[in-house]
């Protein structure tokens, strides 16, 4: 693997690991900052995450433009650079704002993932673009599965241990970076534009392109369906299968897994067989099937079987951002990608009123007849409407 390349994966894996590193030592890190309770904690927590979202969906863009404007490589150091500081807060922070500050912080340096896939587009050919995307997406779910591993195994020597581990592996990718990353632009864009440069400027400036505005909408039900499994996999499995925190570990590592081997290999012999539409289609519907198969499965063994079936899913994703990112040129691929990831984000803000809501409604004390599947039935109807209007913009080219 080529080192412009390995720099690349190698910071979409810090990227990922943002997200799930503070996971197990959270509760902790905020009760002792806080000094307050567990359910104090949990709704700190919970703005917490809306913090880093909402950064995210703001500041995509400008990294994307930026990089469009200025080049990748500029960018990307200056980025991890921020990743660096917002791991140095995490590691110092002594009070509730402090946590807050960082968490705007690793929002803002999270939208790295949108240069970084900017960046891959440059150096893959257009007919490669799919198979670039899917280690853009192996690496970020390496990552997933690398954080929490990381801030549970480190966490056992303190709060902030996890932290400043992460920012020593930041800081190896960084001088990495800088002694092998070139400039991977050929073609920069002529002046910064602020109207591209915020999420409503860039959404509106690639939306009126043809067809965009639909696929984006496809994206973004894409996003929100997924969501299910980190939002509501844990309570859900509790409640329908009893189990405890190791078996749902183990169930998570299996689909973290499962997405990684997907990613890195399996959507290159899809690709090749099916085209990237053909592909984009398989992603969406063996999404709908596991969907609708986990919501009713009655065991343990069944559902552990389906979990590599939702990870199929993950096909649509590559596939998708290729089909976009072939019909823009070079010097638009940074603006693409910070739409795709202000996209995901909103998902992120919007996810929890639908799944966890779902899930408490339909599995309330009062109800005589609870169903824990319920927030699986909507991300199917998510995903089928998505589906449908796919199909129906692919019926709409293929007449034009």
């Amino acid at each position: 693997m080529k080192l412009p390349v390995l720099f690349l994966l190698l910071t979409v894996v810090i990227d990922a690991m943002g997200i799930g590193l503070i996971i197990p030592v959270m509760p902790d890190l905020i009760r002792e900052v806080s000094g307050g309770g567990l359910s104090e904690a949990a709704l700190w927590g919970g703005v917490l995450s809306t913090i880093f979202a909402v950064m995210q969906f703001l500041c995509a863009p400008l990294l994307g433009h930026l990089s469009d404007r200025f080049g990748r490589r500029p960018v990307l150091l200056v980025t991890l650079a921020i990743v660096m500081a917002d791991y140095a807060l995490l590691g110092l922070a002594g009070t509730i704002a402090l946590l807050v500050a960082a968490r705007a912080l690793g929002g803002l340096a999270s939208a790295t993932q949108s240069t970084a896939s900017a960046a891959m587009a440059d150096l893959s050919p257009p007919d490669k673009r799919a198979q670039g995307f899917g280690l853009i997406g192996a690496a970020f779910g390496l990552g997933f599965i690398a954080g929490p591993l990381l801030g549970g195994l480190l966490g056992e020597l303190g709060t902030r241990a996890p932290f400043w581990a992460a920012a020593g592996l930041c800081a190896l990718n960084w001088v990495l970076g800088l002694l092998t990353f070139p400039e991977t632009l050929t073609e920069k864009a002529d002046r910064f534009h602020w109207s591209r440069a915020n999420p409503f400027g860039a959404f509106y400036a690639l939306t009126r392109l043809p067809g965009i505005a639909r696929s984006l909408v496809v994206i973004f039900l894409y996003h929100l369906a997924f969501a299910v499994y980190p939002l509501v996999w844990a309570y859900f499995t509790t409640a329908r299968y009893g189990w405890d925190a190791g078996l749902i570990g183990l169930s998570l590592a299996i689909f973290g897994l499962s997405g990684f081997v997907v990613q890195a290999g399996l959507i290159r012999l899809l690709i090749r067989q099916m085209g990237e539409r053909g592909t984009a289609i398989f992603g969406l519907s063996f999404l709908a099937i596991a969907f609708a198969a986990t919501a009713v499965v009655p065991n343990t063994a069944l559902a552990l079987t389906l979990v590599p079936l939702a990870a199929l899913g993950g096909c649509f994703g590559p596939a998708a951002t290729a089909m976009l990112s072939q019909g823009l040129g070079p010097n638009r691929q940074g603006l693409l990608q910070g739409v795709l990831t202000s996209t995901a984000a909103i998902a992120t803000i919007v996810s929890p009123l639908l799944m966890t809501t779902s899930f408490a409604w339909a599995t309330a004390p009062e109800r005589t007849t609870p169903f824990a599947g319920a927030p699986f039935v909507v991300a199917l109807g998510l995903i089928l409407i998505a589906l449908a209007l796919f199909l129906s913009q692919s019926r709409q080219n293929a007449v034009a």
